[in-house]
């Protein structure tokens, strides 16, 4: 049962006498895969339904070939049916205790042999559906866990070279571990944290033996070390502000490297930056390499367009120098990626014309290439303000951007990272490629966010866990490629049965749409793995990319307290739940498309099925919806079984055309959580409650029976008399501890104010052009 911390130690106790004492008298505890989610700290309204996250998974990772035993933790995730994994290759099991049941949270995950390694997505499945991810790495190396307490020089855990240890910070306390150095035997020691969905940023040091730093890496996991001696060594890590628990997780690796070898990184999780990385069609490797020296002109490395080089940005203050000619009336675009492959890199790109008169060189600049833009405004937090924008950034400080040729000549490309002036790291790669227009489009898509008062925000991972009878609403953006600026049609296929979708475009030149996935109200229990996609008309042919989604790595309640991180999601789960269903449903009661003349008014009756009690009278809408956005606020009458939206399409100058659009609100609904575990609480007392009228019954009979009976049964009577008196003793403790139970069960599912998005179902509208009057048809004067 997931217990939020503020309950843990009350709730804990009382659950184990509870299942002691009903157990002894033989009823079965049956709450102990019910729970509730956890009690946040008090505003004044909880943002978003309650949704299932997988929180910890420890370990965190796995050897190919081998069985893991992990403990979960998570938010929401009651009766939990399975853990689950990205890649079939990686199997879990419940862990079955010595009594033969289930232990609570364990599971046993099996790594197939032929399991690819690097960084796979963890989730459960349980009452309210799927759950957010957690990562799960898969590597060769051997792993262990930290067991016991290492927060000193003397308790240091030893490590073996070529192995990882899955551990988590101690608060305010530095973790200490030993390795044996061989005096030129290079050493690579890697703290994996932030790109494993960790809350640590790690401050990791190599010491000597008596703790004294050798070597310190504060901005990030690694440390390249040469023993220079025949040693003992200790590294020591801990939280860049020695903050700790289960949520400052790493893996540690310590390996050895070849003396010219590259420093090897355990695999992270992409960032939503990423989604635009590679083009279509790309080679894994590049065709050329950067070849130093080319800092300086004279040393320019000569190229042929188009091209695709690999390079460093080493060492410090390193200025890749490039020289091609090209001929007046080309176009090249240039595209680098480094920050986009998970480096901490800024490139700039400057493109300059060389022109030579003996010995004298004129440069001219051509183009400056910078950032890739966000295609929409990332959320910012400021105390004191409001949340005002999606907490996503599908934008990179990599290059994407095109030079075009007006004379004929020589060129010179440089290339440098913007962050480099002083740090020498030659793991800071980048990608380099120049090439004729190639249009193409990369998407991304999230859960749509609200904007609310101050206090009240909070950025949370909203795993497609449909209740029957919502409407989830998904923000997708383009990052468009080489001059592309065509429509793109938005869909989702892949759905469990019950749950439909639909998208709607992103017309010509604009960077955003949305698609809507629906569950129908009478939904069962369902769950599949979906695909989301995006189809356009390129140079005449029909061209289909693949839609990333992205999430939160964890829920934020309170941004100025915390700072919101988010990734790309390995696929696009989605399951429905029927254990408890929208607190509303929208949709357009006439259930067909609806059809107007363009500049008419159009009018959409609505039907509304209200499930849960709203705070206030009303509540207000807005259209998602190319040409729709602009429309009127509308009020809503909160338990209204039916409402009517006007839409003026001549001032929302609505084109003709065939369009999708939702309704969007914000309400605050009182929720009652998990109704269920109330109803399996009275069953219990009900049953302890009968068990002490019976039990009580036979002790009075025993008791009767030892006053009548024969001499010589007397003692055997009264032995039968004590016993009965014990076990309804026990039934009484039982009876005591249900009624407890029960009261603390009432008191966890009191309905509580949970102010959330409200999405009406998708409808369908198609706008005819308006009837242009005949001269023949104009009266004569």
């Amino acid at each position: 049962m997931m217990i939020h911390v503020q309950l843990h130690t009350h709730r804990k106790l009382r659950m184990g006498t509870v299942k002691s004492s009903l157990s002894i008298i033989g009823i079965p505890f049956a709450l102990g895969l019910v729970g509730f989610g956890p009690v946040t700290t008090s505003f004044s309204q909880q943002v978003c339904l309650p949704a299932p996250r997988l929180l910890t998974v420890m370990p965190m990772g796995g050897q190919v070939s081998t069985n893991v035993e992990v403990s979960i933790t998570g938010e929401n995730i009651e009766e939990v049916s399975a853990l689950l994994f990205s890649t079939p290759k990686i199997t879990a099991k419940p862990v079955i205790g010595a009594d033969g049941k289930s232990v609570e949270n364990k599971f046993l995950v099996t790594i197939a042999a032929d399991a690819p390694t690097g960084v796979h997505d963890a989730r459960v499945l349980s009452r309210l559906g799927i759950s957010a991810a957690r990562a799960f790495s898969v590597d060769r190396l051997p792993e262990v866990v930290r067991v016991l307490p290492n927060n000193s020089v003397e308790t240091a855990m030893a490590m073996k070279l070529n192995s990882v240890c899955n551990a988590a910070t101690t608060k305010r306390l530095v973790d200490f571990y030993s390795f044996q150095g061989v005096k030129g035997k290079r050493v690579v020691v890697d703290c994996a944290a932030t790109g494993i969905d960790s809350k640590l940023t790690p401050v990791v040091i190599i010491a000597d033996a008596q703790g004294r730093d050798l070597l310190v890496n504060r901005t990030g996991g690694v440390l390249d070390f040469t023993p220079p001696a025949d040693s003992t060594y200790l590294i020591k890590l801990h939280s860049l502000t020695f903050q700790g628990g289960v949520q400052h997780f790493y893996r540690l690796a310590l390996q050895e490297v070849a003396d010219n070898g590259p420093v090897p990184r355990q695999p992270a999780t992409a960032s939503v930056s990423s989604m635009s990385w590679p083009p279509e069609g790309l080679a894994a490797t590049a065709k050329a390499n950067e070849a130093e020296p080319n800092n300086q002109p004279a040393q320019a490395q000569k190229m042929t367009l188009p091209c695709d080089i690999a390079g460093s940005f080493f060492p410090a203050a390193d200025v890749d120098t490039f020289e091609f000619s090209a001929k007046k009336g080309e176009t090249w675009w240039v595209e680098v990626a480094s920050e986009r492959i998970g480096l901490p890199t800024d490139p700039f790109v400057l493109v300059q014309r060389v022109t030579k008169i003996g010995d004298k060189e004129t440069l001219k600049d051509v183009a400056e290439l910078y950032d890739i833009p966000s295609p929409m405004k990332a959320g910012t937090y400021v105390p004191a303000s409001s949340y005002n924008g999606p907490p996503y950034d599908a934008g990179s400080p990599d290059v994407l951007g095109k030079v075009e040729i007006k004379e004929d000549g020589d060129y010179r490309l440089q290339v440098r990272d913007l962050f480099g002036g002083t740090r020498s790291d030659a793991s800071n790669v980048y990608r380099l490629i120049i090439r004729q227009a190639a249009p193409d489009f990369k998407l991304v898509a999230w859960a749509a966010h609200m904007s609310v008062r101050q206090n009240d925000f909070g950025t949370i991972s909203k795993p497609i866990a449909l209740r029957a009878g919502v409407t989830m609403a998904f923000e997708v953006v383009v990052v468009r490629r080489d001059g592309f600026d065509g429509d793109i049609d938005l869909a989702i296929e892949g759905l469990p049965p019950g749950v439909t979708a639909r998208g709607l475009k992103i017309p010509a030149g604009k960077v955003q749409g949305m698609i809507f996935i629906t569950a129908a109200e009478n939904a069962k229990p369902a769950f599949a793995i979906a695909k989301m996609f995006g189809r356009a008309t390129i140079n005449g042919a029909s061209v289909t990319r693949p839609c990333f989604l992205a999430s939160m790595e964890w829920p934020v309640v309170y941004a100025p307290s915390d700072f919101p991180t988010s990734r790309l999601v390995a696929d696009v789960p989605v399951s429905v739940s029927d254990s408890e269903k929208a607190p509303v449903t929208i949709a357009a009661s006439a259930g067909k498309v609806l059809e107007a003349k363009a500049g008419e008014i159009l009018k959409i009756p609505l039907k509304l099925t209200w499930r849960n009690e709203f705070n206030g009278t009303s509540v207000k809408f807005k259209a998602y919806g190319t040409f729709f956005g602009d429309m009127k606020e509308m009020d809503v009458p909160i338990k209204a079984a039916t409402s009517e939206a006007v839409l003026d399409l001549a001032a929302l100058k609505t084109p003709p055309g065939d369009y999708t659009l939702a309704f969007k609100g914000i309400g605050i609904t009182k929720y009652h959580p998990n109704q269920d575990a109330v109803k399996m609480a009275e069953e219990q007392l009900k049953k302890a409650a009968q068990e002490v009228t019976t039990l009580t019954a036979a002790a009075k009979n025993f008791a009767g029976k030892v006053t009548t009976a024969p001499a010589a049964e007397k003692i055997e009577a009264a032995n039968a008399a004590k016993i009965a008196a014990g076990k309804q003793k026990l039934a009484e403790v039982a009876m005591a501890d249900a009624t407890q139970l029960l009261k603390t069960v009432t008191a966890a599912a009191a309905p509580k104010d949970i102010i959330d998005i409200v999405v009406s179902e998708p409808i369908q509208v198609s706008i005819k052009a308006a009837q242009v009057a005949s001269a023949a048809a104009t009266p004569k004067k």
